[in-house]
């Protein structure tokens, strides 16, 4: 939900624009974790974090196996259910094939001459082969004993993949061909790409090849007659990884820059081997080599792929797109979990993605070793990852943690602060969120820092939360643990706020922070001193919400709104890569309502504005359908829509209750209550005699609640006074009253 603090920002916003008030030097602010740049700044344990900032329980990430070597590189599974898995050690003369059954006991099935195993497959008689590398050969074990079925005359064998007929298609370098192997092991080249290296390959539902190459960053099809057909030439160099959906997509994974022809290498993705607290990370050779006895990147200096990653997506039609790209994590690996969705496995961090939607994904897990090299889906749904530095095999789910537990970063209030409520958004799912939060005078937090105090939870006004006891301190840090249900399911958080007001020092305007509420669109050009206040949205990307708030102005691509009360506004990105105009359609409904009723049509903006008052205080969702029906033919339209979070709408003022005057000395104590029945109180004035209206703290200091009680103390100066009291709360609705003291 979208809040406007008016006591925190009103002020700041005049300032900027030009108009001169007065501004109180001490106002409530809160420190708030919404992004997932937020909650990546803190600590993650059995949690997964969606891009759009929601935490979740991860899937059980549970090893099966630690190789006691560098890296493993392929994985496979037979149908007794026992898991083959090989890579290698740099400066070994053999690579190990190991097997693990079904009951997670481990042995080493073969030992191969060559220093990695990077392929393994298994036929439908339930025989291993395993390729090596450098020049490549593929051994088989038959009654548990290797012997060589085929050999390509390649210096690498990056995949290998059996068709339904029994053939075996293998994926070499570094002449970038593909042969095709008969059950028998007869082999011949099957098609050549005109590439280096042929990294990647699966088959499709079609019985078709896709395969991905290096140096020119392919995505190729062939067919089962040996025709080929480039479906993508990525921007990357080297495709490591393509993936077929059950509906037919294709998913492609390209890693690095491209470099001029001239200076092409021999590509060699594989964990580096670093020394002791140096993370490992994944290379790419970029200078010309000999004849390669070992793979070099083991103990090459370059700290990363130049360019990172990006994930395409080949749709049926053969149209692509760019899902997904990371400048840190290289992609190593694709699977897909239960539901279909994409798995990413990648190095140098060793984490897990899953892309949701084509805009949202979320980090899985976070893999101690460095580099998560390969998937294998098995029949049953379990899901198995090999890793590099070091080489282990873990299992991903399927079940959900029990518990998870997010701990934030140090938050610096600049000062000494009081601290308040700390308040969630979020949905228990029948589970359990447990929040926490400590305070101190250092900057880390180790010794002579408060303990951490749990806060009790309940529901006041618009806000779940609870006040905190943490003492007064500069700093703080927040804890949140999500608990499962007892029939696992998994509670879901998407932001913390927790209230603070420091203690009052000089003020600094340092950034501000704005909101669409009791605004409208357009702005009204700024002309003079006494111009109607503004506020500037921020580009999209940029966060909205900061402890400290932003300096003013607008980057050029935000927009400008004028301050109207009641009034509500929404803002929206919409692109057409046919550059075709698009129309809006804008539809609202209460949260707990089933019908849609149209807000605004035909606009042609990609923002509208609408008077709040005439919808029930409540809270609401937006529809917005976006149509390039203006510039196509009736039938060839197409629209797209997306639904809003949910938004409040408040435009009824608190409730001022039992006003009074008492004697307090030679001065009068005025005290009163006041509540609201949607949003936070923002701030508290009183007038003497139709003065100036000046600030009344509440009892606790704090504006930071639905229901508050204030005091002050006022000179009796004449024989009858006056005393006007004003309230304001979240959004802007004001109630006044008065007492008359004779």
């Amino acid at each position: 939900m979208y809040k406007l603090n008016l006591a925190v920002f009103t002020p700041l916003l005049l300032v900027a624009s030009g108009a001169m008030i007065p501004c109180h030097a001490a106002e409530t602010r809160t420190w708030q974790q919404t992004e997932m740049a937020d909650f990546q700044k803190g600590s993650l344990k059995r949690l997964s974090l969606r891009s759009d900032g929601m935490l979740a329980l991860a899937p059980v990430l549970r090893e099966l196996f630690d190789s006691s070597t560098a890296y493993l590189w392929a994985i496979a599974q037979d149908s007794k259910g026992t898991l083959y898995t090989g890579g290698g050690v740099p400066g070994s003369s053999t690579a190990k094939l190991f097997a693990i059954d079904s009951n997670g006991k481990s042995s080493v099935a073969a030992e191969l001459d060559g220093l990695e195993i990077h392929a393994i497959a298994i036929d439908a008689k339930d025989r291993i082969y395993a390729a090596t590398a450098p020049d490549g050969k593929i051994y088989r074990l038959t009654g548990g004993k290797p012997e060589i079925f085929y050999d390509p005359k390649a210096k690498y064998i990056w995949s290998i993949i059996f068709d339904k007929q029994g053939n075996l298609y293998v994926a070499t370098g570094d002449q970038g061909e593909i042969h095709k192997v008969t059950p028998d092991g007869k082999g011949t080249v099957f098609f050549r790409t005109e590439e280096s290296h042929v990294r990647s390959l699966v088959l499709d539902n079609d019985g078709n090849l896709v395969v991905g190459t290096e140096p020119s960053g392919l995505v190729l099809r062939i067919t089962p007659a040996g025709e080929g057909f480039v479906l993508y030439q990525t921007a990357k160099r080297e495709i490591t990884a393509v993936a077929v959906a059950k509906d037919g997509s294709i998913y492609a994974a390209g890693v690095g820059n491209r470099v001029p022809a001239a200076a092409i290498p021999l590509p060699s993705i594989v964990p580096a081997v670093t020394p002791a607290g140096v993370p490992g990370v994944a290379l790419v050779a970029i200078t010309p080599r000999p004849a390669i006895t070992a793979p070099l990147s083991l103990g090459a200096n370059t700290s990363s792929i130049a360019g990172g990653s990006e994930v395409y997506r080949i749709g049926t039609d053969g149209y692509p797109r760019k899902i997904w790209s990371q400048s840190q994590d290289i992609v190593y690996a694709i699977a897909f979990d239960a539901q279909g969705r994409p798995l990413l496995g990648t190095g140098n961090k060793g984490n897990i993605y899953r892309l949701d939607t084509p805009t949202t994904y979320t980090l899985l897990v976070n893999v101690p070793p460095t580099q998560v090299t390969n998937f294998y889906s098995a029949h049953d749904g379990k899901l198995f990852a090999v890793t590099g530095n070091i080489g282990k095999v873990f299992q991903l789910g399927p079940n959900s943690e029990k518990d998870g537990v997010f701990e934030s970063d140090i938050f610096d209030s600049g000062a000494f602060s009081y601290w308040g409520r700390m308040t969630y958004e979020g949905e228990l799912n029948a589970g359990t969120i447990r929040l926490e939060s400590r305070t101190g005078n250092l900057s880390r937090a180790q010794k002579n820092w408060s303990p951490w105090f749990e806060i009790p939870l309940a529901k006041t006004g618009a806000d779940v939360g609870g006040r905190t006891v943490s003492p007064a301190a500069r700093f703080a840090q927040i804890r949140a643990t999500l608990i499962a249900s007892s029939d696992s399911h998994t509670p879901e958080l998407t932001a913390l706020e927790l209230a603070y007001l420091t203690k009052n020092v000089a003020p600094v305007i340092e950034q501000i922070e704005v909101t669409p509420a009791n605004y409208r669109f357009p702005a009204p050009p700024a002309s003079t001193l006494t111009a109607t206040p503004s506020l500037t949205l921020p580009a999209f990307g940029q966060p909205r919400r900061t402890a400290n708030p932003p300096a003013s102005g607008d980057n050029g691509t935000g927009a400008t709104l004028a301050y109207a009360k009641g009034w509500a506004g929404a803002r929206w990105l919409a692109t057409d890569d046919n550059g075709d105009s698009l129309t809006a359609k804008v539809e609202i409904r209460g949260v707990n309502e089933s019908v849609w009723k149209i807000l605004k049509e035909n606009i042609r903006e990609r923002y509208t504005s609408w008077d709040s008052t005439a919808f029930p205080d409540g809270e609401y969702i937006l529809r917005v359908t976006v149509s390039d029906r203006t510039g196509n033919a009736p039938a060839d339209a197409l629209s797209a829509e997306l639904i809003s979070a949910h938004f409040l709408v408040d435009n009824t003022p608190p409730q001022i209750t039992d006003l009074k005057a008492t004697p307090a000395g030679s001065k009068l104590a005025i005290t009163w209550k006041a509540k609201d029945a949607r949003s936070t109180l923002d701030k508290a004035e009183y007038s003497v005699n139709g003065g100036d209206w000046m600030l009344a703290p509440s009892t606790t200091r704090l504006s930071d609640s639905s229901q508050l009680e204030y005091r002050v103390e006022v000179e009796k100066t004449t024989a009858e006074i006056t005393v006007a009291v004003r309230v304001t709360d979240d959004y802007d609705n004001q109630a006044v009253d008065k007492v008359v003291v004779r």
